[in-house]
C-alpha cells in the first residue's frame, strides 16, 4: 500500500459538469486538479461513449482552463469556455467529435457564460467591451430601496452570436441589471433569464428578477421576483407544454432549506418534503429530474406532474453531483467512502456505469462509518466517523478531531472525504479518528431542520456536535483527553465558538471563520443571511477572554465572503495566549493555489499532532 502524501491530495484530478449528448451516445466532462499548479487554474475536457465501451479520452486538449462544456442540439458540436487564447480571459470555443477546437469569440472582457438555443445561434453572457469605468466606485441609495453599488460597465449582458459570421449583437434590454444565468427552452423560442439589481453581492443586498426573452426579437416578459438565492433555471414539459423550474430558498428565509419552484407563480414544488434538492435537469422526454440530498445519501427523482410529487427512480449511497440528461441517459459525478469522484452514466433508474477509473489508487483508506444518533431534544441526526487507516474500533480510544462543515446549509454525505479542505482521510492517515457531524441547520433533512438555526448559531447545533462526541467517548472510540475541533467558514465559527464555551478541546483550527456576526453582516457578501444567523450574544469575540485552547487561525487575504477583519479580531483578542495566525496572500474564501493547499494540509495536521499527541 502506498503512502498518502499532501501532493497526492491536491494533485488528484476531480471530474465535474458531465454533459450527455442529446442523442444519448456521448458524455463530455471537465476534469481539474484540486489545486492550481500556477497563476491560473488548469482543467481539461474528456469525451467518453455513454455506454462505457471505451475509456474517456482527452478532448480539445490544451494547457488552459477548459470548462462548461455543452452540446449542440444535433450532438455534432461541443461548445465550451477556454482561456487558451489568453490566460485568465475565457472565450467561447467549439469542437466536433474529432476534438479539433475552433475559437468563436475574441471578447476583450471575456465571456462569462453561454446558452445554445436550437437554431444555430449562440447566446453569450458577457459584460460590455467598452473600457472599464474610472474610479471611484459610487454607492447609490435610492429612496425606498436597498443600498446598491453603481456597477456601470461591469454588469453582464446578453448577446447573440452568429457562429458562421462571428457577428455579435445585443439581445434584450435589462437596463442596469446584471444577467446571472440564462437557459434556452428546448424548442429555441424562449430564453429564461435570471438577473440581479447589481453585479456584486456587497453588502449582501440585491434584488433578483426572472424574465423571459424572445431570442429573435429581444422582447422581454417579466415573471416577478423569484425565491431567494434562485439558480439552476431548468425547462421541463408536461401535458400543457413547456414549464420553467428553478432552485431557491424556502420562504420566509433567508435561513431555510432549498426547494424546487415553478416559475409560474413561484410555487414550491417540494413543500413538505423532508429532503433537499441539490440539482435539476430536463430528461430526454422533457420530464423534470432532480437530485435530492437525503441524509447521508442521494436520490434521483422525477416529477409526476399529475400528482405533483417527486417519485424516486434510484438511490445512491454517498454523493451524486452535476446531473445532466440526454436521450434516455443521465450522467452524474459520483463517489463513495473509499472510491473517489468519477463520472457515471446510465438510465435514470440505474444501473449507472462508471466511465473511467477513479484516482488515486493503491492507498489504504481509513474505514468510514455511518452514524445515527439523537440530539438532547430527540432530533434525529447523522454523521460520519473515519477511523485511522488500518485500525478498528477495538484499537481505540484514539485522538479525535471533529471537523464541522460550512454553510451552515451543507452536509457530510457518505462520500470520499479527501481534499485540502475535506481532510477526513488526510487526518485518518496520521492516526486520528475523525468525526464529521451533520448538526441541525444543514442540508438533507428538509426546511424545518435547515431553518432551526436562525438566530441561534452556536446554540443547539453546537450541542448536537457535543452529543456526538460524548457518544464516541462512551463507546471507547475517542480519547476524552485528546479532542480537537476545526472547520472552515461557518465550521470555522463553530470551532471558534467551541473554545469559548468549553476547555474540552486541546486544539482548534479556525479557517475563514466568523468572530463577530454584526461586523460580518456589515462587511461580508451575505449581509442579510449573516444578520439572521447571529448577533453579539453568539459571537466568539464576545467571549474571547475565556479561550484557553491553542487556536490555529487561517484566512485568505482577499476573502470577501468572510473578510480578513474577522481573523484579525480573533488574533488581537487572543494577544499573548497560545495561537498561530496565518494569512494566505491572493486567496479568497477558499484556498486555490497548490502551494497554499499543501501548506494548509501540513500545517493543520502538525497542529493537531503536536497538541493531541
Amino acid at each position: 500500500m502506498g503512502k498518502l502524501t499532501a501532493e497526492a491530495v491536491v494533485d488528484r484530478m476531480v471530474p465535474q459538469t458531465p454533459r450527455v449528448s442529446p442523442d444519448g451516445r456521448w458524455v463530455v466532462f471537465a476534469s481539474a486538479p484540486v489545486g492550481h499548479p500556477g497563476e491560473h487554474p488548469v482543467s481539461g475536457l474528456w469525451l467518453a461513449p455513454a455506454d462505457g465501451s471505451e475509456p474517456p479520452r482527452a478532448f480539445a486538449d490544451a494547457a488552459a482552463e477548459d470548462r462548461e462544456p455543452r452540446w449542440s442540439a444535433d450532438s455534432a458540436w461541443v461548445y465550451f469556455l477556454s482561456d487558451r487564447a489568453g490566460r485568465g480571459t475565457a472565450q467561447l470555443h467549439r469542437a466536433g467529435l474529432d476534438g479539433v477546437p475552433e475559437q468563436l469569440t475574441d471578447w476583450r472582457t471575456g465571456v462569462t457564460g453561454f446558452v445554445l438555443p436550437d437554431g444555430g445561434a449562440v447566446v453569450l453572457v458577457a459584460p460590455e467591451e467598452k473600457e472599464a469605468a474610472a474610479d471611484p466606485r459610487v454607492q447609490v441609495v435610492p429612496s425606498g430601496s436597498g443600498s446598491t453599488w453603481d456597477t456601470v460597465a461591469r454588469p453582464d449582458r446578453l448577446w447573440l452570436l452568429d457562429p458562421s459570421t462571428r457577428a455579435v449583437r445585443p439581445l434584450g434590454d435589462f437596463g442596469a441589471r446584471h444577467v446571472v444565468e440564462a437557459a434556452a427552452r428546448p424548442d429555441g423560442h424562449t430564453l429564461a433569464v435570471l438577473t440581479w439589481s447589481v453585479a456584486d453581492r456587497e453588502p449582501g443586498l440585491y434584488d433578483s428578477g426572472l424574465h423571459l426573452v424572445d431570442p429573435a426579437t429581444g422582447a422581454r416578459q417579466d415573471l416577478g421576483v423569484p425565491a431567494l438565492e434562485a439558480e439552476s433555471l431548468t425547462w421541463w414539459r408536461d401535458d400543457t407544454g413547456w414549464r420553467l423550474a428553478y432552485l431557491g430558498l424556502t420562504p420566509p428565509g433567508p435561513i431555510s432549506g432549498r426547494a424546487i419552484f415553478d416559475a409560474d407563480g413561484h410555487r414550491n414544488l417540494t413543500a413538505g418534503m423532508s429532503v433537499c434538492p441539490v440539482d435539476l435537469a430536463s430528461a430526454g422526454d422533457g420530464r423534470l429530474l432532480a437530485l435530492f440530498a437525503e441524509g447521508l445519501d442521494t436520490t434521483i427523482r422525477r416529477l409526476d406532474p399529475a400528482g405533483g410529487t417527486f417519485a424516486e427512480l434510484g438511490r445512491a449511497t454517498g454523493s451524486l453531483l452535476d446531473l445532466s440528461a440526454g436521450g434516455d441517459r443521465i450522467a452524474v459525478v459520483a463517489s463513495t467512502a473509499t472510491k473517489p469522484e468519477t463520472v457515471h452514466c446510465g438510465s435514470p433508474g440505474g444501473p449507472l456505469i462508471r466511465l473511467g477509473e477513479p484516482q488515486p489508487g493503491g492507498i489504504r483508506w481509513g474505514s468510514q462509518e455511518r452514524l445515527s444518533y439523537r440530539a438532547e431534544d430527540g432530533l434525529e441526526l447523522d454523521g460520519l466517523l473515519i477511523l485511522p487507516a488500518g485500525r478498528t474500533r477495538a484499537d481505540g480510544p484514539f485522538p479525535l478531531v471533529t471537523l464541522v462543515h460550512g454553510g451552515p446549509y451543507d452536509r457530510y454525505a457518505d462520500r470520499f472525504q479527501l481534499g485540502w479542505f475535506r481532510q477526513g482521510q488526510w487526518l485518518a492517515a496520521a492516526g486520528f479518528a475523525v468525526f464529521l457531524p451533520n448538526p441541525r441547520g444543514g442540508l438533507g433533512h428538509g426546511h424545518a431542520f435547515a431553518a432551526s438555526v436562525a438566530g441561534d448559531a452556536g446554540g443547539a447545533e453546537f450541542t448536537d456536535i457535543l452529543t456526538g462526541i460524548d457518544l464516541l467517548v462512551e463507546a471507547g472510540v475517542a480519547d476524552e483527553d485528546r479532542l480537537g475541533i476545526g472547520g472552515g467558514s461557518h465550521g470555522g465559527f463553530v470551532a471558534a465558538w467551541a473554545v469559548t464555551q468549553t476547555d474540552r478541546f486541546k486544539a482548534a483550527v479556525v479557517n475563514a471563520g466568523i468572530a463577530d456576526w454584526p461586523l460580518l453582516a456589515a462587511t461580508g457578501e451575505h449581509g442579510r443571511y449573516d444578520l439572521a444567523l447571529g448577533g453579539r450574544e453568539n459571537s466568539p469575540i464576545t467571549y474571547a477572554g475565556r479561550i484557553a485552547t491553542p487556536v490555529l487561525i487561517v484566512h485568505g487575504e482577499n476573502d470577501t465572503n468572510v473578510p480578513l477583519s474577522q481573523a484579525e479580531l480573533l488574533h488581537h483578542a487572543l494577544r499573548d495566549r497560545p495561537h498561530e495566525f496565518v494569512v494566505y496572500p491572493r486567496e479568497g474564501h477558499s484556498l486555490r493555489e497548490r502551494g497554499h493547499q499543501l501548506d494548509y494540509l501540513h500545517r493543520t495536521r502538525a497542529w493537531f499532532s503536536d497538541l493531541l499527541a
